[in-house]
């Protein structure tokens, strides 16, 4: 079985969650700050992610940089087209996601 795990550097507490592997983003379990150090566990391969805005509890945010035009992985599933180059730890919301879901 594949693991994921999402902790906050400072406090070692669970911030976020990533529900695939292959997911593009992870959710904020709780308000996090810009400038905030995530350390995800993704199959035993450790990777830091230090946002770049604040975000509110279960808004989403890029685990590796997401190039415009790719789609986006939420759960497993494609939630949308990047409308332009995302950067890991960024927003990613309607001002950078083109929905699938909404059309």
């Amino acid at each position: 079985m594949k693991t994921v795990d999402v902790r906050s550097a400072a406090t070692g507490s669970r911030s976020a969650m990533i529900c695939k592997p292959s997911d593009s983003v992870a959710i904020a379990l709780k308000p996090v700050e810009a400038g905030d150090l995530l350390r995800v566990v993704v199959d035993d391969k450790p990777l830091e992610i230090r946002l770049l805005g604040p975000l509110p509890t279960f808004h989403k945010f890029a685990v590796h940089r997401i190039p415009a035009g790719q789609v986006v992985l939420k759960q497993g599933e494609a939630i949308g087209v990047a409308l332009r180059d995302i950067a890991p730890g960024e927003h990613v919301h309607v001002h950078n996601l083109s929905s699938l879901r909404a059309r």
